[in-house]
């Protein structure tokens, strides 16, 4: 069967735009999840009784949830395909969500959250994998940036709706707000977002590389006309049959090499995840407003700092989707960890000036809560226009074809159990030393640097044939 390309070069654009899009709504989930909670954590504190110990754990369930979701989504979207993946998430996150809406136990909240992590685990995996393997090179690096887009979209939402939730419940997330408590509403509009993902994962194509793996040989030549436009069709179905035979079902095992047990490549991918996570990036989206609070800032200015620095999350995303293909991946991860270094080291000398008001409570000095204020968000700043693209835009990428699904879970795994850690001991961390907690964030990023120098190679405008 030939199947002729779009002639127009804007109209297949448009289309792989559409439904790169509509898949980085995986993305939107994650970053609406992770952050939703963080206007609703003094609410869980007072409505259950719980200190910070426990408070860590029910914020951090859905971590470990995530990392459980990340490593069975390869293998499921290798046998059965993305787009039953994508539908199987966005399912279990709307159950989840109205479940953490009703909680009548702490244990039963943290269970919800294992749910969520479960089905944004998955949706972490399968969408920078689906949106590399229907973007065309030229356009790839931009397109897998749509998935860090949705991330800091999905936070800077889910912001706006608990601001506007805790403003219309009077400015306190227990008071009531038709029936129930102000986090409960919180949590439970997360089902919205995860109906519309739904939606458009059962309109959107399945990857062409699936179809040919699967046999589907004319659905395959019918997507890549739709997102490749003019190329010849036959030779790239042949190139991908290449690519495939040389392969098979990828599996755990095929990782293994010399290097503590793993190919390089594979803790390349690792590395990638766990620097992402340990520089700190979500104790921003999780506790902020906990954070802003506890230093003496009220609960709704506090929330609304929050939505300020995921505006500022989304800027700097902007910038990264712009400049990702022009000057490449690890020039922006450099720059990046450079900058988080610095504004990290100064975050930790600005909160080791506060000081005790109270048994609970602690006060920055005028200059230097400025200081902790504009650093927090020109950290944020770098890591967005770097790491929290170019990790996203990495693992899609870096990976030989016969072991992509495999190490891409085992790497997005590592992210969430990374991101598990770093979430259940700050609140730990900061009842000890605040200041002592972003002093390690800063060691991280520093050695990020290092990371980025001895072990990132760039990979923009090569095929996905192309790693080896």
């Amino acid at each position: 069967m030939t199947v002729r390309a779009p002639a127009a070069r804007q109209e297949h654009l448009a289309h792989v735009v559409f439904i790169s899009a509509a898949a980085a709504l995986g993305g939107f989930l994650f970053g609406y999840d992770s952050a939703v909670i963080n206007g609703a954590v003094d609410g869980i504190k007072g409505h259950f009784g719980v200190g910070a110990g426990t408070t860590g754990l029910i914020v951090s369930a859905a971590l470990l949830g995530s990392a459980l979701g990340a490593a069975i989504a390869g293998k499921l979207a290798d046998l059965k395909g993305r787009l039953i993946v994508m539908r199987l998430a966005a399912t279990l996150f709307v159950v989840s969500s109205f479940g953490a809406m009703f909680p009548f136990a702490d244990w039963e909240l943290a269970f919800w959250r294992v749910i969520s992590g479960i089905a944004i685990g998955m949706a972490s995996m399968v969408s920078p994998a689906y949106i590399a393997e229907v973007a065309p090179p030229a356009y790839r690096g931009r397109l897998a940036s749509f998935q860090q887009l949705a991330i800091v979209l999905g936070i800077a939402i889910s912001q706006l709706v608990n601001f506007a939730i805790a403003a219309l419940a009077g400015g306190n997330t227990r008071n009531h707000l038709v029936g129930l408590e102000a986090w409960q509403w919180m949590l439970g509009a997360a089902a919205v977002p995860a109906a519309i993902y739904l939606v458009f994962a059962l309109i959107i194509p399945e990857s062409p590389r699936y179809l040919v793996e699967d046999g589907k040989l004319d659905r395959a030549r019918t997507v890549l006309a739709e997102v490749e436009g003019d190329v010849n069709l036959d030779a790239r179905i042949r190139e991908i049959q290449g690519s495939l035979r040389a392969e098979h079902k990828p599996r755990l095992r095929d990782l293994r090499g010399r290097t503590a047990g793993l190919l390089p490549i594979v803790w390349v991918g690792i590395g990638l995840s766990v620097l992402q996570q340990f520089v700190g990036i979500n104790v921003i989206f999780y506790y902020s407003a906990s954070l802003w609070h506890s230093v003496g800032i009220s609960q709704t200015n506090s929330l609304l700092i929050s939505l300020s620095t995921s505006i500022i999350n989304i800027l700097g995303t902007l910038i990264a989707i712009a400049f990702v293909d022009k000057i490449g991946r690890k020039p922006l991860a450099l720059i990046g960890s450079v900058g988080m270094t610095f504004s990290l080291a100064t975050m930790a000398w600005a909160f080791s000036t506060a000081h005790k008001v109270g048994p609970n409570e602690v006060r920055l000095p005028h200059a230097e809560g400025l200081v902790a204020l504009f650093t927090a968000h020109t950290y944020v700043l770098f890591f967005a226009l770097s790491w929290g693209v170019v990790v996203w835009v990495m693992l899609g990428e870096i990976f030989p074809n016969k072991i992509r699904a495999a190490a891409m879970s085992v790497a997005v795994a590592a992210q969430w159990i990374a991101n598990w850690l770093v979430t259940v001991t700050f609140p730990s961390l900061s009842e000890w030393s605040l200041s002592g907690a972003y002093v390690g964030y800063s060691i991280f990023a520093a050695l990020s640097v290092l990371f980025v120098v001895r072990f990132l190679r760039e990979t923009k405008g090569k095929k996905l044939e192309e790693m080896g």
